[in-house]
C-alpha cells in the first residue's frame, strides 16, 4: 500500500459517496477557518486540511486552514475560544492542548467548559525513533546510553505539553533516567531535528513519521500502544522491551472543537459531516496508511472521551510532579 504523504493528502480528490446522506440543514454563515494549534506538516495539520477539503466540497464555500503553533497548542486554542461561536472558527485539536494542558500548565488561559467538543477524527500510537547514527538498536540499549550520560542526550518533542513531550517524560521516569528536552513548534520541525542528527531520539505520532520510518531515515525502537502495530509488526510495544516499562501505554488522538456557545444544531451538523468523512472508504484507506483509525461517535460520546483523557493525564502529571507556565 502506497505511503500517504501530506502532499498526497492535499492533492487527492475527495470522493463524494452517493450512499452517504447529507448532514443537517445548518450551514456556516460565511467562510470557515480551521485553526491548527501546531506547525504545518504534522498529523494535526494533515487532518485539518483533509477535513477542510471535504467540508468545502460539501458546502460549496471556502474553508481555510490557519496554523497557530506555540505554547503546546494553547495559543491556537485560545484564539478559537475567543472567536464568535457561529461555526466560522473551528479548531482541529489534539491530546495536548485539549487534555494534557489542563493539568500541566498552571496558568492555562482557557478552561474546558469554554470549548465545545464536536467530533473525534483519528487516533493512533506514538513511536520511539532514533537517528540512524545513534548506536542503540533497542530500548534497553537506549536506556543504557541515557543512564551512562544522565542529562546529556537531547530528545525532541513537537511542543511542550503535547503527547510527544509527556510520552518520553513518562518513559524516562519509569527508567529512572534523564535527558535534555528540546521542544519544537510541531511535528515537522521536530522531524527536521531528528533527521539532521541534532537530537538522538523522538517520540512522535506514528501517523506523522511513518514515512521516514519506512524510508529508513529514522529507526523505530518501540510503539507506545499496548500491542504492536500492523504497519510495524517487527517493532515491539514499549511495554515488551524492559521490565521497568511493563505498564507503559500512550495513545494520541485528534478531534474537531469549537467555541462554547456554538448552537447545538451547528455541533450536530458538524459532527455529521465529520462522520461522513470518516465513513468514506477512501478516508479509511488513508487512515490505515497513516497507521491510525477513525473515531466515530456523536458529540456526547466524544465529550465523554475527552473528559476521561483530561482525568487520565491529570493523574500522570500529578504523579510526575510536572507543572509549567503556559506561554
Amino acid at each position: 500500500m502506497a505511503l500517504l504523504t501530506r502532499r498526497a493528502v492535499l492533492a487527492a480528490p475527495v470522493i463524494a459517496m452517493p450512499g452517504i446522506a447529507r448532514a443537517q440543514a445548518w450551514r456556516p454563515p460565511g467562510q470557515v477557518r480551521i485553526i491548527v494549534p501546531a506547525a504545518a506538516g504534522g498529523t494535526t495539520d494533515i487532518m485539518a486540511r483533509l477535513l477542510a477539503q471535504f467540508l468545502q466540497s460539501r458546502w460549496g464555500s471556502p474553508v481555510v486552514v490557519e496554523n497557530r503553533a506555540g505554547a503546546g497548542g494553547t495559543i491556537g486554542t485560545l484564539e478559537m475560544v475567543r472567536a464568535r461561536p457561529d461555526g466560522t472558527t473551528l479548531l482541529l485539536g489534539n491530546i495536548g492542548p485539549q487534555a494534557i494542558g489542563y493539568s500541566l500548565f498552571r496558568n492555562l488561559p482557557y478552561r474546558a467548559e469554554q470549548i465545545a467538543n464536536i467530533a473525534g477524527t483519528i487516533r493512533g500510537p506514538n513511536v520511539l525513533v532514533v537517528n540512524p547514527s545513534v548506536p542503540a538498536r533497542t530500548v534497553a540499549e537506549l536506556a543504557a546510553m541515557l543512564r551512562a550520560q544522565p542529562g546529556r542526550i537531547p530528545y525532541a518533542s513537537t511542543g511542550v505539553g503535547q503527547s510527544t513531550h509527556l510520552s518520553p517524560v513518562l518513559m524516562l521516569q519509569m527508567l529512572q533516567a534523564e535527558a535534555i528536552h528540546v521542544p519544537l513548534r510541531g511535528s515537522a520541525p521536530a522531524q527536521i531535528e531528528i533527521l539532521a542528527g541534532n537530537v538522538a531520539f523522538l517520540i512522535d505520532n506514528l501517523t506523522g513519521i511513518i514515512g521516514h520510518i519506512q524510508a529508513g531515515r529514522v529507526r523505530a525502537l518501540a510503539v507506545t500502544s499496548a500491542e504492536r502495530h500492523p504497519l510495524l509488526p517487527d517493532v515491539p510495544a514499549m511495554r515488551e522491551t524492559m521490565p521497568e516499562l511493563a505498564t507503559y501505554e500512550v495513545n494520541t488522538w485528534f478531534g474537531l472543537f469549537g467555541p462554547a456557545g456554538l448552537p447545538a444544531e451547528a455541533v450536530n451538523a458538524l459532527n455529521a459531516e465529520v462522520m461522513a468523512l470518516l465513513a468514506l472508504p477512501d478516508t479509511q484507506r488513508r487512515f490505515t496508511e497513516l497507521g491510525g483509525v477513525g473515531m466515530p461517535g456523536n458529540p456526547d460520546a466524544f465529550a465523554a472521551f475527552v473528559r476521561s483523557e483530561i482525568a487520565k493525564w491529570a493523574e500522570v502529571v500529578r504523579k510526575e510532579g510536572l507543572q509549567l507556565d503556559a506561554g
